[in-house]
């Protein structure tokens, strides 16, 4: 199955949708780019396979979904590091001694967080990490180059895929 990410017409608006259900999303400040590089705050053109769903236990039950899931602890980071070729682009345990993005944070956005299958097998340094689909910011403002939808969709989505489904986003990049 695959989940389409798709700018609506005539509109800078984006949208996901799976089997005829819509809904909004965010997609990075950057816009949408075909070549993405670490820091950018675009979101990926293409084609990736949905990996597996992290979730805070502290403040969510475990989302119902067919997609291997683990408890995001305090311990876990996400290196995003250039100068860490052995661990770019990949689940770490903290501290860590390089640039990585806590998968434990204060606000709510990773509370339910999708790992994407971007730039990994294998990573390639420099290219773009932790491109994840995560929950939405209050006022729905632009992401770093993630996905993000408001909670009860992102719980819809979940209920219905399965190992093996895509996320295909699509559109138009800025950097044409």
């Amino acid at each position: 199955m695959t989940i389409l990410i798709t700018p609506t017409a005539h509109s800078k608006k984006i949208s996901i949708s799976l089997n005829g259900w819509r809904a909004p999303c965010q997609i990075g400040h950057g816009g949408l780019t075909d070549y993405k590089k670490e820091g950018d705050q675009c979101t990926p053109i293409g084609t990736w396979p949905i990996r597996r769903v992290f979730y805070r236990p502290d403040r969510d039950e475990k989302p119902a979904t067919h997609l291997p899931t683990i408890k995001i602890t305090e311990n876990m980071g996400w290196s995003d590091d250039p100068g860490d070729p052995e661990n770019y682009n990949r689940l770490v345990t903290l501290p860590y001694r390089h640039s990585h993005e806590k998968l434990w944070r204060n606000d709510s956005l990773y509370d339910i967080c999708v790992e994407l299958g971007y730039n990994d097998s294998p990573p390639v340094v420099g290219q773009g990490s932790a491109i994840f689909m995560h929950l939405s910011k209050n006022d729905g403002s632009p992401t770093l180059g993630c996905i993000a939808l408001d909670k009860t969709d992102l719980l819809y989505l979940l209920c219905k895929v399965v190992p093996g489904d895509i996320i295909e986003i699509q559109g138009l990049a800025l950097d044409q």
